[in-house]
This record gives structure tokens, sequence and C-alpha cells, in this order.
């Protein structure tokens, strides 16, 4: 006796061995032997078990789903007694299974209602229904080509029309996305490397910045012609006093919004008035205007290489920027500085100045740098910068941060043009850099310790245990080693300097502050502002690690030296690059290493490198790490 049964959602057959009343011990043709529930059999036979499955399958193939649908009437059935009646006569073992395996095939036709029981569907339904396997056939054909397409590189008109989901916020159950997936998985690559050999993303770098922009700048990165008409062309402030000097800058090549300025007065009695003077768009840019709550939505100047998205638009900077041969409004914070550099007065006032020289780092670096300090470079400018490095240095010991034995530290600049990088190494604590960064600290510290002593609130950075926080109150930082910082220096590209600038303003002309205290809007943009920053920071990283990259292919590099961080984590020379060495040996921090370039790729933001050998007697690089405070001094 032989069984046809049902297991696991399909038909098999078997030689009965011993039967119970609940259960059957079979064995199939191929000799395995296996229990079988008595509920599972659907039909016994005495036909041989060669072939039988073959056969039924066989005359399956010639059944017509359609036909048997409407043969089947609406009552529920059994697959035997259908046969019956299909056949017009008892039918064989081969022609019910035949019958049982098409109705169970066609779930669309056939409702299941038990081992072997079916009902056919209602016509409504199955019409609907095979519509649907209509669609989902036309579908499949049309991604079938589709994946033939991104097989051969070429990308579908409708899937491009689908691009920014697909780059950016896919959609899994999404057909182009899943035509994506397919053509990637034969291809053996991601997504987004499929999308880029297809020609659908011709610029890794726009991929990235488009990444950026779609999040932060939806609407794009211009002004409304509102926000530019709120500062207008001919804005005059001749109701300020001029003051007395005339003020210089120092700035990059590349900086456009040049916020601060620095004077050089000597007084009777030895005594010499130094001015760090700040722009002063606080006096133009109304609270709470159409300007102002989209300064409080970008909340800083967006920097990467070769590029920026500017807080303020250009109409709101030119007026208030310390360009040279104009007279500018500015803030200005005023030392009063006896011959051995002690300072025994500080005031704070608004004004007008006139900037007489707009110095630029890579102009004044060869006359104002570590061995010019000594004698008279013969630059114009050099007296006062050497007065000013003097003071900084003296300021610099007053915070207990003065420490010549602190090993060398470089900084990268990154020029772009015409898509070709350039990254240039500066030694951070030059002399043109300490002259500036400890000016800024004073100032920062200074404004931030009057509106304490005024009581009006202001948005201050502090750290301690190690943690850099911001908040409204006058507390420590200890990484700078000052009672308080506020950041207050940079307001044409921040705006918690804007918002400072306006307290510290108040001040200055004893009215009523712009926030008073505990204001709302004040600790809803120091969040806000938080948040923002970091992300902004975290972008122009990643936009100098693709630069870095792009480097590496455009200047054909094939082998690199680097030095050992930490385990597999290594810096490059000559980049501000980190990356890991999969394969390196255990090797000591320090070690200096040479690296095999073996792929970059800009768009997934990869470098793979293979270990060659180590550097013997090679000095290690300048340290380029950042701490906390070091970052604070920097973003002065």
């Amino acid at each position: 006796m032989n069984v046809f049964f049902e297991e696991d959602g399909s038909f098999k057959v078997a030689s009965v061995m011993t039967e119970t009343q609940g259960s059957l011990q079979v064995e199939s043709m191929s000799g395995k032997r296996t229990k079988v529930k008595a509920s599972n059999v659907l039909m016994r036979f005495e036909m041989p078990l060669a072939g039988f499955m073959e056969s039924a399958n066989a005359e399956a193939e010639t059944l017509e789903l359609d036909f048997l649908w409407e043969c089947c009437g609406e009552p529920e059935f059994g697959f035997e007694e259908f046969a019956v009646d299909y056949y017009g006569r008892k039918p064989t073992s081969i022609e019910s299974a035949a019958i049982a395996i098409k109705l169970h095939s066609a779930p669309v036709y056939f409702n299941r209602k038990g081992k072997g029981r079916y009902k056919a569907a209602p016509a409504e339904i199955l019409k609907a229904a095979l519509a649907g396997l209509e669609r989902k056939r036309l579908l499949a054909e049309k991604m079938a080509g589709f994946v033939a397409d991104l097989k051969a590189h070429k990308m579908p008109d409708e899937l491009m029309h689908k691009l920014d989901m697909l780059l950016y916020e896919p959609d899994k159950n999404a057909f182009e996305y899943k035509t994506i997936e397919a053509a990637a998985a034969e291809l053996h690559l991601s997504h987004l490397k499929l999308l880029q050999v297809c020609g659908a993303i011709p610029s890794s770098h726009d991929y990235h910045l488009g990444a950026f922009l779609r999040e932060y700048f939806a609407k794009g990165t211009d002004f409304t012609a509102e926000e530019i008409a709120e500062i207008p062309a001919d804005l005059q402030f001749n109701d300020l006093p001029l003051a007395e000097s005339e003020a210089f800058s120092i700035d990059d090549s590349t900086t456009t919004e040049i916020d601060d300025a620095f004077s050089i007065q000597h007084l009777a009695d030895g005594v010499t008035r130094v001015g760090i003077h700040i722009a002063a768009p606080a006096l133009g840019i109304v609270v709470d205007g159409p300007l102002d709550i989209e300064v409080m939505k970008r909340l800083s100047t967006v920097y990467m290489p070769g590029h920026k998205i500017t807080m303020l638009p250009e109409q709101a900077i030119r007026p208030f920027s310390l360009d040279a041969k104009q007279i500018k409004p500015v803030l200005s914070l005023y030392l009063h500085v006896n011959e051995d550099l002690t300072i025994t007065q500080r005031d704070s006032k608004v004004e007008r100045i006139k900037i007489a020289e707009n110095l630029r780092h890579d102009a004044l670096e060869p006359f104002f740098n570590e061995t010019t300090l000594a004698a008279d470079s013969g630059h114009p400018y050099w007296a006062k910068l050497l007065y000013l490095f003097n003071l900084a240095e003296s300021l610099e010991k007053a915070r207990g941060k003065f420490d010549p034995t602190k090993p060398p530290q470089i900084d990268y600049n990154f020029y772009v043009n015409d898509g070709k990088v350039s990254i240039v190494g500066r030694h951070r604590g030059s002399p043109m850099d300490k002259l500036v960064a400890e000016l800024m600290i004073e100032a920062n510290s200074q404004w931030g310790a009057l509106l304490a002593a005024h009581e009006v609130p202001g948005l201050y950075r502090a750290q301690t245990g190690g943690k850099v926080y911001m908040t409204t109150k006058a507390e420590p930082h200890q990484g700078l080693g000052v009672a308080q910082y506020a950041w207050s220096t940079s307001p044409l590209r921040r705006a918690v300097d804007l918002i400072n600038q306006r307290q510290i303003i108040s001040v200055a002309q004893n009215i009523a502050p712009t926030y008073p205290q505990n204001s709302d809007a004040l600790t809803t943009h120091m969040r806000n502002f938080e948040l923002t920053y970091k992300t902004y920071s975290e972008f122009q990283i990643r936009m100098e690690r693709y630069w870095c990259l792009q480097y590496l292919l455009q200047e054909n590099v094939q082998e690199v030296h680097a030095t050992v961080w930490r385990e597999n984590l290594v810096r490059l020379d000559n980049l501000p690059y980190m990356t890991k060495v999969y394969g390196l040996p255990e090797l000591k921090a320090g070690t200096r290493v040479t690296l095999q370039v073996q792929e970059v790729d800009t768009l997934l933001m990869e470098l793979r490198t293979k270990f060659l050998q180590v550097l013997e007697n090679e000095p290690a690089q300048l340290d380029i790490s950042l701490s906390e405070d070091e970052t604070e001094v920097e973003a002065a």
C-alpha cells in the first residue's frame, strides 16, 4: 500500500511500512523512512511509486485553472470528488493527485479549507487578485529590463526621477529601490556605487554636499529679498564717535567676513592703549526681524574647503566687515597696558574706526614668524605686531597656559581652485596665531565678565571636569584658564557672538538688554546653537576628509608615510587624515611607517592601505590632535 500525503506544504508519496491509529511509518523511493500523521494522508493507492509524482505533475500541467474554477461551483469540495466530476469517470490515482497538485498551486483561484479540501474564490475577488498578479508580472518584467540596463551601466529615466529618494532617503519597499538593490547584488556593489557607475552621481563632492543641504538648507542657501532689504545700502553710523587710532586686521587670504582688528596708541607715562575692535552687526540687524529670524535658524557660517554658506547675506556683511580703507562701526575693548605688560584698565566702547590695512597670513608670515622676532624684518607693521605678540605671551602666562616645551602642532588650510585642491600646513602657535588667539580670548573673557558684573545674561562656553558645554551663567573654562568665556568676537559668522554683542552693547550704552534675565529666547538660541554648531563642525571635518582623499587621487599618490596613533589607527603625513590599516603589525604609538595606497573611494569615504615597512630613525610627525581647550582657542 502506498500513500499520497502532504508534508511541509508540498505533496509526497511513500510506501506504508506499519500503521497505527494516528500515524504511519512510511518509506520513500530513496529508502528514507519517516513518520507521517494519518491526518496528512490524502489518498491511498496501489500503483508503483516509481514515476508517480512525475506523471502527476505532468498531468497537472495540462489542466487549465480558469476551466477548473468554472467547473467546481461555489460549495466547498474535496479534490477526489472534484476529480470524479472533472474527468466524468473514476479517475486514476495519478489524475486525482494531479487535481490536488493543481488546486494547491493556485490559492488565488481556490481557497484552502482543510487537508485536500478547497472552495472556489468569489468572482470579484478572483478578478481583483488576478489583476494584482498581472501588475506584479508587469513590474517583474520592468524590473528585469531595468536591471539589465543597470548592469550595462545605463540609468533608466524612471529611476532618475526618484534619485533623491535613492540617494538620501531610501525606501526599501519602493520598486525603484528594489530594482537598484537587485542589480547591485548581481554586480556585487553597494547601491551607491552602482548609481555612481551608472552616471547618476557625477560628483561625489556634490553627493556629500547635497546630503547636508537636503537636511539643513532644504529651501536653498539664498536669502530672501525681504531679509536682504533689511540692511539699507546707505547705512550710516555717523552718530557714533570716531576712534582716535586706526586699526588693522590679520586674516587668512580667503577670509571675506572680517570680524576683528587691532589698534595701538602710545599714551603718556609709558602706557599703551591696545584696542581690540569687533565688527558690530548688532547695530543694524533688528531683533526678531526677517533677517534675525533667518540668522537664528542658520546660527553660524558653514565652512568647507572651497566653499562656505554664510550666516549673513553679502548685503549685510559688507556694511560691517572691517575692510581696509573704510570707516566701520565696532564694539571696542581697550586695554591700558603698562611697560611691564600688566593691564591696569579695561574699557568697552561702541564707536567707529578707520581700518588702515587688512593683513593676510600668506603675505605677512615671511616677515613675522619665530625667526623675525629678534630684529625688524622691514614690514611696516613689524613693531606693532611684536608689541602685540609680547602682550599675547603675557596674557597666556597670566592664564597659566604658557608652555614653551609643548610639542608643535599643525593646522591645515585647504585651497580649492577649479576642482584642484592644495593642502598647506601651518604651525599652530606661531607668533601671528598666538597674537590673534590670545587677544580674542582676552576679549571673550573680559566681555563675559562685564556681562556678569552688570547681571546681564549672556551665552558662555564653560569647561569643568573635561566637559565643554554652553550656559547662560558665567562659569569657569578650565581648559583656557579663565573665569568665564563668552564668544563675542565673530558676530558676522556666529549667532552666539551676535547675541552676546547685543548684550555687551546694552551695557556699554547703558540701555536695557535685548535679552533680560531668564529669557526663554536666549535659552532656546543656546540649545539650538549647540546642536547646529556641532553638526556644522562634523560636516566641515567630513568635507576636509573628502578633499584629503581627492588629493591622493589628484597627485596619484602610491605610497604614504604615517605615524601609528594607537593599535591599527594611523595618522598620515602632511594631511589631516587618520585611518585604520588592517593587517598592521603590533607597533608602539609614534612608530613611523610606510603604507601602500590600494584604494581611494571619495563616495564611500574610504581609504584602503597596506603596511609596507617601519621607517627607521624617522622623527614622529607634528601633533595635529585637538583637545577641547585648543578647539576653543581656534574658534575664538
